[in-house]
């Protein structure tokens, strides 16, 4: 893979920040887009611009036909069955909400159970809060081991007969834990229940096969896998996405409108009432052409050394933490001893260098941690070792700052 050829497809790394070349190491956050989903967007607004499956003049098909095109390489990156399983949302969290709404309260009872992790971000903890209250079923949580892992036997353990859903993240955007979905997935149907998976840190970074994990919704975000904010991915197993009912109503996704009752469009349509996304999801069919020219087993294998390399070179800091397992997705979170993580961030920004700082959308998991915040740096497919070099760096200026202060 070449990271240098890489990054000269991402402009906005081209830049000085603060006297400083950019160093931007903030991807779980939001990534960076290259310059052939900025264009295909250009593209789109200057030639196809028009609504999509409304009208027959030639904008209209050509809007459309790019529109449906974008579902097809999204069914194809994920190795869904069908393009029915496809509903274009605004991201990861429209649609984990969708299936807390549409398929949870239609299913949940009473002392029915809903299996969740204390390391979920607030995305895919507050939706079952609600689908609990709304129903009257039990939130059940499976502990977190030692290092931020989960242990199988504790999920046979917390996943019982009266388990309805088990909603889990793929991979931690706090502790880079990649969670083992297919085995999970296998315990939570032997139980009788359906499996909803955040996968906002996954499908960028590894290769999905929807089938092969027999998952029954899975939910991501465009702007973390190179493609526009705004745009996100709900895959459904068809026989549950067709006895579901639509959470938005309005146009597009009607079949007849009479003055006392209506009934709906087929899959996936019935799902994306209004106007759709349309130059996002544009933009993420473009996304997934260049994420897959450059092979997701290549930047998975390069982000595992960056990952091993910017541990390695932390870890020689003196009074750092990190948090999380020893396998792990691209990203270090971590905290200097005695500097607060905005702190160690503010300074890091004035060497050029972006990282997150705060709870990371993920409160329960900063109690577990005893923790109030933690500062993470996270990496992708154009980050370099000179990348965390620069970090290791700044780090070391940080706590010498802070040192010197107090």
């Amino acid at each position: 893979m070449d990271v240098k050829a890489i990054r000269e497809q991402f402009p906005i790394l081209n830049q000085e920040v603060n006297g400083h070349p950019l160093v931007y190491l903030d991807s779980s956050a939001t990534s960076q887009k290259p310059i052939s989903v900025i264009e295909a967007l250009d593209k789109y607004y200057r030639e196809s611009n028009s609504n999509v499956h409304r009208g027959v003049h030639t904008l209209g098909n050509r809007a459309t036909d790019l529109y449906e095109g974008a579902r097809e390489k999204v069914r194809a990156f994920i190795h869904a069955k069908s393009t029915a399983e496809i509903i274009f949302t605004r991201g990861t969290t429209t649609s984990i909400n969708t299936v807390a709404w549409s398929y949870a309260r239609a299913n949940l009872k009473e002392g029915d159970e809903i299996v969740i992790t204390p390391m979920e971000h607030h995305s895919n903890i507050i939706p079952w809060q609600q689908a609990a209250k709304a129903t009257g079923a039990t939130l059940k949580y499976i502990p977190l081991q030692e290092d931020g892992t989960i242990s199988l036997d504790d999920v046979k353990e917390i996943v019982t007969p009266q388990t309805k859903v088990v909603a889990i993240t793929h991979v931690s955007n706090v502790l880079g834990t990649v969670n083992p979905i297919k085995e999970i997935a296998a315990i939570a149907h032997e139980n009788g229940a359906v499996i909803v998976v955040d996968g906002a840190q996954g499908a960028p970074h590894m290769e999905v096969d929807v089938q092969d994990l027999n998952v029954d919704f899975y939910a991501f975000s465009g702007h973390k896998m190179c493609a526009p904010t705004g745009i996100g991915v709900l895959y459904g197993k068809r026989e549950l996405l067709e006895n579901m009912e639509p959470v938005e109503f309005g146009g597009e996704m009607i079949d007849f409108v009479n003055l006392y009752d209506s009934t709906w469009k087929e899959l996936p349509w019935k799902f994306e009432g209004g106007t759709p996304i349309i130059a996002g999801a544009i933009g993420l069919g473009a996304a997934i052409d260049f994420l897959k020219e450059v092979g997701q087993d290549n930047i998975l294998e390069h982000e595992k050394k960056l990952a091993a390399y910017a541990m390695e070179k932390m870890r020689e800091i003196d009074g750092i933490t990190i948090y999380g397992p020893e396998e792990r997705a691209a990203l270090v979170t971590f905290n200097l001893e005695e500097v607060h993580p905005h702190d160690t961030a503010t300074v890091l920004d004035a060497e050029g260098i972006a990282v997150r700082a705060g709870h990371h959308c993920a409160q329960p998991l900063m109690k577990w941690l005893d923790v109030t915040a933690t500062a993470r740096a996270s990496f992708y497919l154009y980050n370099t070792e000179e990348d965390v070099d620069r970090l290791v760096q700044g780090l070391l200026r940080a706590k010498e700052y802070f040192g010197d202060v107090f």
